[in-house]
């Protein structure tokens, strides 16, 4: 205390010490008395100049006395981030104050005002001296300008709602102007067809709107070449957004911390993606130190004791893995998922349910810049969902090429199908893509009936099946014929210089339970899809395969590796997952559209929330394109087309051995299928064979099976 005295003392006496002119300037020079001085130097202008200023500015003075309020404010609290937050709301508030000053600037004033008006000389120049319909015109577009700065979205939309109103009002006119003007052309099909000719000598009439009944589509259908109009995005329903609780989330991190923590696992989580199921926090590994103890001799002769650190070691992914159930149960959730590490990212990804699922919408991924950019370059594009960061994800079917489908029943497979056929149908006319569509099941896939996209009836017979794989099968060897007489490598090659009557669509096979199929032929569908999975690609075929039972003698080794692209919802074991995924993880998905995306080039899955399309958006898709009867379409019947390749099976060309056989048969007495096999060095079902020609032909007597001799 003594020390704090005297020190007061001596600065006291440092000051009263100084010249009194430095005291003087000091005491001028302080925040108080310079702002007490700037405060009478304005007043004293203000008084002297008065008019000039109130001449100058008319009542635009109430307009800067509060802006100048505001910006005094905003100094004083340090509120200057404001500005650059809401700078569309300043930049319209500055637009709006000029037009009241220039609304002033129309009225006379009186007094000092009396040779101007009242928004002064400044409120003159806005209106530019001009009070008629130019200075009102004026006046107008700043406060069009500032309401547009203020509320943009709502203008933007309000813009939209008048130009669709006055395109309604109007296209129905101009329309029936061009078409009493333009007769319509016949489409590339229609030429080709046995009746071109009729339909060229009559006028084409223009075909009616396919809208099913009770909707209307703000956009208009796109004409594509030959003749087809495709579906407006429209047709679909508006996604509908869901928002969780940030706090909540907020608070699940810390649990997770604590938890980690409390088992001596230092850790931060670092980054937080919140998908429509999942939430997945990034969690960085801490580090595991070890410190020693180290006992110093004080100055008083005391000892003290330090704690040195000695090493230090990142913590092993390992220990945070092992703790899953533990998270689980500090987290009170069903289940998580643990990916160690996060591709592309130094973290280990938590993946915990969040407490209110979310769906994703068809139409919100079918809009996103993902799929966008992948249908610019391809006619296969897919929206398959949206990732566990909310983030969208497409695909291209003509680069997986084929793809796998397995999951438990009410996974989520059939919606994932559905959304698969939907995305086909929204942007491919059938002179781009065709579909053959097998469902055993008889209840899924039969909505789809009617649309022209079909190259038959959805099939539902078993045998008929195995036809359909037939023909396809048949169709590929046809098409590389095609491809060879004119040089083309595959089918972008070939349908390079083409109309779109004259190239070749894209067949696009999807089986919904493939299991039924195994069971049925399991020999013949396996050979036949392994085969057009090795070689159907470049003749724009691809596969697309579901089943509920992913086992080994349903999902075997060839298939597996004929398709490399792989979808897995839900399952009820690690066996499962570990057979269509070659890993386990599908055994904790959540249902209802979880899945996990194995794609060609990644190493690990990735969590999707899969796509949601509904009934009655399917109804709606169904009805337009089936509403489109204007235009015919070829159709394959399979069981003519099976007749057709048993015919040519019985008609095969003969044997090169049947020529010496016969010199055997004339050359020897007794001859046997034995005796062929001996002689010709043949295995028993090729002899036998050219027993029977031999027989056919007269040149040797038909034995009994009993009497003959091997």
């Amino acid at each position: 205390m003594s020390k704090t005295k005297s020190g007061a003392k001596s600065g006291r006496k440092a000051k009263e010490s100084r010249p009194a002119w430095k005291r003087f300037f000091s005491f001028i020079a302080s925040p108080v008395v310079r702002r007490l001085i700037l405060i009478i130097v304005v007043v004293v202008l203000l008084y002297v100049l008065w008019e000039d200023i109130l001449t100058l500015f008319g009542y635009g003075l109430i307009i800067i006395a509060i802006a100048l309020g505001t910006l005094v404010w905003m100094a004083w609290r340090r509120q200057f981030s404001i500005v650059k937050q809401m700078w569309n709301w300043v930049l319209g508030g500055i637009s709006l104050a000029c037009a009241v000053w220039g609304i002033l600037a129309f009225f006379h004033g009186e007094g000092v005002l009396k040779d101007a008006t009242l928004g002064g000389k400044i409120g003159q120049s806005i209106i530019m001296y001009s009070p008629d319909k130019v200075g009102g015109l004026l006046v107008a577009g700043l406060v069009l300008l500032g309401i547009i700065l203020i509320i943009p979205r709502k203008c933007w939309n309000a813009a939209k709602n008048a130009w669709r109103l006055l395109a309604k009002v109007f296209r129905p006119r101009l329309r029936g102007i061009f078409s009493r003007r333009a007769p319509a052309k016949a489409t590339s099909l229609e030429a080709t067809s046995p009746e071109a000719g009729a339909v060229n000598e009559e006028e084409a009439k223009p075909a009616p709107s396919p809208s099913p009944p009770g909707w209307q589509s703000e956009h208009e259908p796109i004409l594509t070449p030959g003749g087809w109009h495709l579906p407006p995005i429209d047709i679909l329903d508006k996604p509908v957004e869901m928002k969780l609780d940030k706090d909540a989330i907020d608070q699940r991190a810390r649990l997770i911390e604590e938890a980690l923590a409390s088992y001596g696992v230092e850790a931060k989580v670092v980054q937080i993606n919140i998908g429509p199921t999942v939430t997945q926090f990034g969690v960085e590994p801490g580090w595991d130190k070890k410190y020693k103890e180290i006992r110093e001799k004080g100055k008083n002769g005391s000892y003290e004791t330090k704690v040195e650190e000695v090493s230090r070691t990142r913590v092993r992914v390992d220990r945070i893995t092992s703790l899953a159930n533990d998270l689980a149960l500090a987290l009170a959730a069903p289940s998580i998922r643990i990916e160690a590490p996060v591709p592309g990212a130094p973290v280990v990804g938590i993946e915990v349910p969040n407490t209110v699922f979310g769906s994703v919408a068809l139409r919100g991924a079918i809009e996103s810049a993902a799929f966008q950019k992948i249908k610019a370059r391809s006619k296969l594009a897919i929206a398959l969902g949206k990732g566990a960061g909310g983030e969208a994800v497409a695909a291209d079917l003509t680069r997986m090429p084929h793809l796998l489908i397995a999951g438990a029943t009410g996974s989520g497979k059939t919606v994932c199908l559905n959304s698969v056929i939907c995305c086909l149908l929204l942007h491919n006319s059938p002179d781009d893509v065709r579909l053959i569509m097998i469902d055993p099941k008889r209840v899924e896939l039969v909505t789809f009936n009617g649309v022209p996209q079909l190259l038959a009836p959805v099939v539902v017979d078993t045998d008929k099946a195995i036809k359909a794989l037939r023909w396809l099968n048949q169709e590929m060897d046809s098409r590389y014929r095609q491809f060879a007489k004119a040089g083309a490598r595959n089918i972008e090659g070939y349908n390079k210089d083409r109309t779109p009557g004259e190239g070749l669509p894209y067949l696009v096979l999807l089986i919904d339970e493939l299991a039924d199929l195994m069971m049925t032929a399991s020999d013949e569908v396996e050979h036949t899809l392994c085969r057009l999975a090795q070689l159907a690609r470049a003749t724009g075929i691809h596969l697309v395969v579901a089943t509920q039972r992913p086992s080994v003698d349903v999902v075997t080794g060839l298939i597996k590796a004929n398709f490399p692209t792989r979808i897995s919802f839900a399952v009820t074991s690690q066996v499962d997952s570990r057979t269509i995924l070659d890993m386990v993880g599908a055994e904790k998905l959540l249902g209802r559209g979880d899945m996990l995306y194995m794609p060609t080039e990644a190493s690990k899955p990735k969590r999707l929330q899969g796509s949601f399309v509904s009934d009655a958006e399917i109804e709606r898709l169904v009805y337009f394109w089936g509403n489109q009867r204007q235009i015919e379409v070829s159709s394959v019947n399979f069981d003519e087309v099976a007749e057709r390749l048993l015919g040519a099976q019985i008609a095969a060309p003969p044997d090169p051995l049947l020529e010496e056989a016969k010199r055997l048969a004339q050359d020897y007495r007794h001859v046997s299928t034995s005796f062929l096999q001996r002689r010709l060095r043949i295995g028993y079902p090729r002899a036998a064979r050219l027993m029977e020609a031999l027989q056919q032909a007269g040149l040797v007597e038909e034995t009994p099976p009993e009497t003959e001799k091997f």
